[in-house]
């Protein structure tokens, strides 16, 4: 009897194949989608907590201690006001610990411009996978899928975006020479534009290069005690080369220039807990916090929204599941006659159930299956697409 009820549940399922495969498809989005937000939130996890874990303190502007993680360790480019310089000088005046600068302010198309010193790539653990280091003015290193995304080598360049598009004051966007592609490592340095600091002020204004205005004929309106008052015909260079390279010159104080926050990297626990104390005075203009505390927060919050989604997409489920119950019903009432037919020829009425059961089985396993296959690629692809979102 169990053979003969499957058999005719098969049969059934394969004669209406369309309605089956979009019963089927329905249950499997709305069982997939769950399984589907746990995998990203744990890819999500995994990608953003070992770069805040490995990161001892941060230092910034004092305000949102969200976007100074955001900024700093993953290059999202937030609202948050730049520190002085001279921050850092103190910083390592104290000799409590190495401090790395970063500002990021200004991007290469899509891709955000980091302005560091070299000890950053010793700290990530970043390798030149082809080309040098940053050797002068105007050199850039470029992430592995900065480099991939758009075809880029040692030798290519790349330009610096104009940040405001109406300011017609502003600064050309600077031609910057790629000398080096790091090597891959799953994380947001893969997607940036790594110069050192002095080219990011000159991206943002505060040294620029042009011709020798002595040596350029005509160019000179009027000579000053110890100044040359020049023409608009002086040309101004928006590319360093090794020809050009005497010819730039920066402005005011360098304690005066500005960056967006620094890593702290402690020399031991006494150290940390000094600088901790210093910086938590309300006089200071800069904050100093833990990114591993931070991130802790916000995956709080995440997992606070993760719950409130599940329970909305578990309502959808079981809404999914009284629609499906309902089909079947309305399938099994306007296919009485067929039963009528088959009770005739000999079929037991148990029998009949038990092919109606089948069917509603096929069905459910059928979407379950496609449900599990959603969930594999999504496993598969989460540390890509997680990678992408984070961009």
């Amino acid at each position: 009897m169990i053979t003969a009820a499957l058999h005719l549940a098969w049969r059934y399922v394969a004669r209406h194949r369309l309605q089956t495969l979009l019963l089927a498809g329905a249950l499997a989005l709305v069982i997939a989608l769950p399984l589907c937000l746990r995998v990203l939130v744990q890819a999500t996890e995994t990608t953003m907590r070992e770069r805040a874990v490995s990161t001892p303190q941060l230092i910034g502007a004092r305000g949102s201690a969200l976007d100074l993680m955001l900024t700093a360790l993953y290059f999202k480019q937030q609202p948050l006001p730049p520190i002085a310089m001279k921050h850092l000088q103190e910083l390592r005046a104290t000799g409590l610990g190495a401090a790395i600068p970063l500002d990021v302010r200004f991007h290469a198309q899509e891709s955000p411009i980091v302005g560091t010193e070299i000890e950053y790539f010793s700290f990530r653990r970043l390798r030149i996978d082809c080309g040098k280091m940053l050797t002068r003015l105007g050199d850039c290193v470029i992430g592995a899928r900065v480099a991939q995304r758009r075809g880029l080598k040692p030798g290519d360049a790349i330009f610096s975006s104009q940040e405001q598009v109406f300011d017609m004051a502003g600064v050309y966007p600077l031609k910057m020479r790629i000398v080096g592609v790091l090597a891959s490592n799953g994380t947001p340095d893969d997607d940036a534009v790594f110069v050192d600091l002095k080219t990011v002020w000159l991206i943002l204004g505060l040294a620029h290069g042009h011709d020798d205005v002595a040596t350029t004929k005509d160019a000179v309106l009027k000579t000053e005690t110890g100044n040359v008052v020049a023409n608009a015909s002086v040309r101004m260079f928006n590319e360093v080369t090794d020809k050009n390279l005497r010819g730039f010159h920066f402005h005011s104080d360098e304690a005066a220039y500005e960056l967006s926050a620094i890593l702290v990297l402690p020399k031991d626990a006494k150290s940390e807990a000094l600088l901790t104390g210093h910086y938590l005075k309300s006089s200071n203009p800069v904050q100093l916090i833990r990114p591993r505390e931070e991130y802790d927060t916000l995956m709080s919050t995440l997992f606070q929204v993760q719950a409130l989604a599940l329970s909305v997409l578990l309502l959808t489920l079981a809404a999914a599941a009284a629609i499906s119950a309902l089909v079947f019903a309305l399938s099994f009432r306007l296919r009485q006659r067929e039963f009528t037919t088959l009770g005739d020829v000999g079929v037991s009425p148990s029998a009949l159930g038990l092919t109606k059961l089948f069917e509603v089985g096929i069905v459910g396993a059928l979407g379950l299956t496609f449900a599990l296959i959603v969930t594999l690629i999504a496993e598969w692809n989460a540390q890509m697409w997680v990678q992408i979102l984070l961009k």
